[in-house]
């Protein structure tokens, strides 16, 4: 007979709902629900993306520009797809880094075609690390990325200024990330589903008990928009900042360049 302990207490209760980015605790409360949901975290997204989270990543490697004497950080890599659309586009290296190890765990061991994932992902690399306290030399890349990773970022405005830390000078950030849509139909139709649909149906699918996709749509709303988020990239060190909307404003790309 196999017992297995599963913890049932749920990471997002409605008070810190309410206000998620401003939880005392964010940091431990967002790497306990992502090593929750790790098993079944591309399937959901491929799910209620409709698919889109593939074409998301691809435009937003696309805008990157990667050259072949790139050197990437993918930061809060989660499972690995963002790392490995930019292994696709040929640059020197690319290393993915999160704090959630069941996460890691799958990005580094990610193998549809029983090959190594060092074959699959053309020498990724997978570190532990956390956003806030990169274990990077300055200087050490030239495009820093991020997915959908930012706004669960304790701090902000630490995370951004350890990406222009990591980066050379003139290097890139690449930050995909959901934004409200300015349409207002379409902001009403997205936060229904994003709100209303999707929390029941991907709770249902993941298995999760942690409100991971309760959180999902809240950390949304509340967190900064496009002009917020550019502000505060040039205010960490970064310039020629651009901000392009896909999929009817669904998610915005940020391109920034460090001065």
């Amino acid at each position: 007979m196999m017992i297995c302990n599963v913890d049932h207490e749920p990471v997002w209760t409605p008070d810190l709902l309410q206000s998620p980015h401003e939880a005392a605790d964010k940091a431990p409360r967002v790497r306990r629900m992502f090593n929750a949901i790790a098993p079944r975290y591309e399937l959901v997204n491929t799910i209620f993306s409709g698919g889109r989270d593939a074409y998301w990543r691809r435009q937003a490697v696309k805008l990157a520009k990667v050259r072949a004497d790139d050197e990437v950080l993918d930061i809060a890599c989660g499972t690995g797809d963002f790392a490995r659309a930019f292994s696709q586009a040929g640059p020197r290296r690319v290393v993915g880094c999160d704090f959630a190890h069941e996460m890691l765990i799958r990005a580094a061991g990610f193998s549809p075609h029983r090959r190594s994932a060092r074959a699959e992902a053309r020498g990724s690399e997978w570190v532990e690390a956390d956003a806030l306290r990169l274990p990077f030399d300055d200087g050490a890349f030239t495009l820093a990325s991020c997915a959908f990773g930012v706004r669960n970022f304790a701090d902000f405005d630490a995370g951004a200024r350890e990406m222009v830390r990591v980066l050379r000078p003139g290097g890139r950030a690449i930050i995909l990330e959901f934004m409200r849509p300015a349409n207002a139909f379409v902001r009403r139709f997205y936060e229904f589903f994003s709100h209303r649909v999707m929390p029941f149906a991907a709770t249902w699918v993941s298995g999760d008990s942690s409100g991971a996709y309760r959180y999902f749509p809240r950390s949304v709303v509340t967190f900064l928009d496009a002009d917020q988020m550019c502000a505060r990239l040039h205010a960490a060190g970064f310039v020629q900042t651009t901000a392009t909307p896909l999929t009817w404003g669904v998610v915005t790309v940020f391109v920034a360049t460090r001065s």
